[in-house]
């Protein structure tokens, strides 16, 4: 319970560089207002200290989704979703950005009612109160401004299997297409071929845990789906102009580390 020397809820919030964040004190301050009851939430990469301090063991969490990649290494025991925000026994947590007000809104319609929630929506110019479950980025329809249904189900495959790549025969046997079929499809919407676009997702996704995280680069390539360090650096290389090390490098030095 609450009283005049407990909040009723902690809310951790963070930016860039919060994985270098180490407090054990304050991790076991907030394991003990957890055992207490008192509610604890995580703004953006706040989800980072709560994992941190233990508190996302086999719990739903949300987290921005350029950090997405290296929270999932650095914690695999915690289940991390693309959603705008996530609430797990008193564990509250959200992507960030816009998503902090609908874990505000969230917070407000439990205590009082949906009246209170349009009128605090109104003064801050809002038009709809989200879903905790709706998606943080764009739909791909939106984000790659193509309407192949057919493409978008190949894009959406191989964004869920980037440590593993799924072989374009394979993926074109579960659309129903052949390989010539999907090569032709991608040429024309994508402007290139989906083993390239493949590729340059599981690119992104490595860069992501180059930046966000310390996972040493021989871990980065073999989560990424790269069987050989050097292959994974030579097409880094390729498609960034630098390779994994230089770039881990380079943002050490923008960070002041």
């Amino acid at each position: 319970m609450a009283g005049p020397d407990r909040p009723s809820m902690v809310v951790v919030c963070t930016g860039i560089n919060v994985e270098r964040y180490s407090n054990t004190s304050a991790f076991a301050w907030l394991r003990e207002e957890h055992s207490r009851g008192v509610a604890i939430g995580g703004l953006c990469t706040g989800a980072h200290v709560l994992a941190a301090a233990g508190l996302l063991t086999d719990k739903r969490c949300a987290i921005h989704w350029e950090n997405m990649p290296s929270f999932a290494e650095a914690f695999p025991k915690a289940n991390v979703f693309a959603d705008l925000l996530e609430v797990d026994q008193n564990i509250y947590t959200c992507a960030g950005g816009t998503a902090a007000l609908d874990m505000m809104l969230k917070l407000i319609g439990d205590d009082f009612d949906d009246t209170l929630v349009g009128r605090v929506c109104e003064q801050v110019l809002t038009d709809r109160v989200r879903s905790p479950s709706d998606r943080q980025r764009l739909p791909l329809r939106a984000r790659l401004g193509i309407q192949n249904p057919k493409v978008l189900t190949i894009i959406e495959l191989m964004d869920a299997n980037p440590s593993e790549p799924i072989s374009i025969a394979d993926i074109a046997r579960q659309i129903g297409l052949s390989r010539r079929q999907v090569e032709r499809l991608f040429r024309d919407e994508m402007g290139r071929s989906p083993a390239r676009y493949y590729l340059e997702i599981r690119l992104e996704r490595s860069r992501n845990l180059i930046i966000q995280s310390s996972t040493p680069i021989v871990d980065v390539a073999v989560a990424c789906g790269f069987v050989s360090a050097s292959h994974f650096s030579k097409c880094y290389r390729e498609l960034y102009a630098r390779t994994p090390q230089q770039e881990r490098l380079e943002r050490k030095h923008l960070s002041g580390a």
